[in-house]
């Protein structure tokens, strides 16, 4: 499964979840804004980068979405 690490309100990531939900993809959000704990494993995953979204699928991480 996907894990998208985003923020409410941010077009990208807004983008991203719409793409998932309309191929019916499985993916969980994570909102890094709620939780310092998440934002901390999002880093982890971007290797510092703040810029969101960030997506997990297993070993495969890409930051950004649609042009990002």
């Amino acid at each position: 499964m996907v894990i998208i690490f985003g923020k409410d309100n941010c077009p990208y990531t807004e983008a991203a979840i719409e793409d998932f939900t309309a191929r019916g993809q499985e993916f969980q959000y994570v909102n890094v804004k709620r939780s310092p704990a998440d934002l901390e494993r999002m880093l982890v995953h971007s290797k510092g980068q703040r810029r969101v979204p960030v997506l997990v699928d297993g070993d495969r991480v890409r930051i950004g979405f649609g042009g990002t």
